[in-house]
C-alpha cells in the first residue's frame, strides 16, 4: 500500500513540476500518462493482495473498466491543477467560483463513478467483494485528495 501511495505522489508531484514547464506540454502529457500507467499497476497489485480474488474472476474486468474511467478522471484532476496554477497569482471571484465548481464536479464524477461499479461488481462477485472494492477506493481517494490539497497552496497563501 505505501508503494501505491508512493506512485500517486509521483503523479501529483510530476503534475505540479509540469505546470511551470508548459513549453513541454506534449512531453510532460506523455510522462504523465506514464506515471499514471505506473500508478495503475501498483494499485491492480494492491487491490488484489487484498481481495486474494482468481484471475478469473468477474471482477478483474469490471476492475478494468473502472481503471480506464478513473485515469480519465485523473487527467481531469491534473488539468484542473494546471489551470488553478495557471491562474493562481491574479484570481479573480469569477476563477474562485470555477475553482470550487471544478472541484466539486470532479468529486461528484468519481464518487459517481465508485457508487456505479459497486453495483456492477456486487452484481457480478457479491456484496462483499463489492464491499471491499468500495472500501479500497474509498481509501486511495482519500489518500490521493489529501496529497492533493497538501501540496497546493491555499487561495491567498501566496499573496
Amino acid at each position: 500500500m505505501k508503494k501505491l501511495i508512493f506512485a500517486a505522489t509521483l503523479v501529483l508531484i510530476f503534475a505540479n513540476f509540469s505546470l511551470s514547464n508548459e513549453a513541454n506540454a506534449q512531453s510532460n502529457k506523455e510522462e504523465v500518462e506514464f506515471i499514471q500507467s505506473i500508478f495503475g499497476m501498483e494499485k491492480k497489485q494492491a487491490v488484489a493482495g487484498f481481495l486474494n480474488l482468481p484471475p478469473s474472476d468477474p471482477f478483474w474486468v469490471l476492475y478494468d473498466e473502472y481503471e480506464t474511467q478513473r485515469k480519465a478522471l485523473g487527467a481531469e484532476r491534473i488539468k484542473a491543477i494546471e489551470d488553478y496554477a495557471k491562474v493562481y497569482s491574479n484570481m479573480q471571484d469569477a476563477d474562485f467560483d470555477k475553482v470550487v465548481a471544478n472541484m466539486n464536479s470532479l468529486r461528484s464524477k468519481n464518487d459517481k463513478l465508485i457508487d456505479t461499479y459497486y453495483k456492477k461488481i456486487r452484481k457480478a462477485s457479491g456484496s462483499k467483494v463489492a464491499a471491499q472494492f468500495y472500501q479500497i477506493e474509498e481509501y486511495i481517494l482519500s489518500e490521493i485528495r489529501a496529497a492533493i490539497l497538501g501540496s497546493l497552496p491555499f487561495i491567498g497563501e501566496l499573496d
